[in-house]
């Protein structure tokens, strides 16, 4: 008796794991969303089934619309952070320092600027997201800082022109917990001091 007691409880434990375990079925998710990417919604298009109706109802003109097309074909707005004009920020990829393949123009225009102004003297501002432990962001951006001023010094800006600082995450520039704003204050920012 105390044996199939023992058996029944044993087996009532394991369904109750079981069945804790299971729990319900979680929504597959693409990559793309895990990551916090937004879906991209598409304006109506002339020729598009309800496009006409929209100016028949009165909700846009035709003349708004098409500028809303016009901007939204164009790509993603990218924020310039807290650099003077006519500098640009460098962003950087996730846990990485070096300059990436597709912000070399950028640096290169911010050399460009510096040499052609003798006078003018820049601090180097690097900036990390949120993910990672202060004493890590604050490593990370200054590692990020030294290497545009590297950078900077290869394409012949005088190192007594420039200074480093890091921030890591104490100066977001956008506050979301998303790829989007994570991407965004992953920088180095370039200010121009006196």
């Amino acid at each position: 008796m105390k044996r199939m007691l023992l058996l029944m409880m044993f087996a009532a434990v394991a369904l109750v794991l079981a069945l804790g375990v299971s729990g319900c079925a979680k929504k597959k998710v693409s990559a793309e969303e895990e990551m916090g990417a937004a879906t991209e919604e598409t304006a109506l298009k002339p020729g598009d089934p309800g496009y006409e109706k929209i100016y028949e109802e009165g909700m846009a003109s035709k003349e708004e619309s098409l500028e809303a097309q016009a901007a939204m074909e164009k790509e993603p707005e990218v924020l310039e952070g807290r650099t003077s004009a006519p500098l640009l920020p460098i962003y950087f990829d996730f846990d990485k320092s070096n300059i990436r393949e597709d912000q070399r123009a950028r640096i290169i225009k911010n050399a460009t600027f510096l040499n052609e102004n003798k006078g003018a003297k820049v601090r180097i501002e690097g900036n990390c997201d949120e993910r990672g432990t202060n004493e890590y962001n604050m490593a990370l951006g200054e590692r990020r800082a030294n290497s545009s001023k590297k950078y900077l010094m290869n394409l012949g800006v005088h190192e007594d022109r420039m200074h480093t600082i890091s921030y890591g995450e104490e100066k977001p520039l956008l506050h979301g917990h998303d790829e989007y704003s994570w991407a965004q204050n992953r920088r180095d920012d370039f200010v121009v001091v006196k």
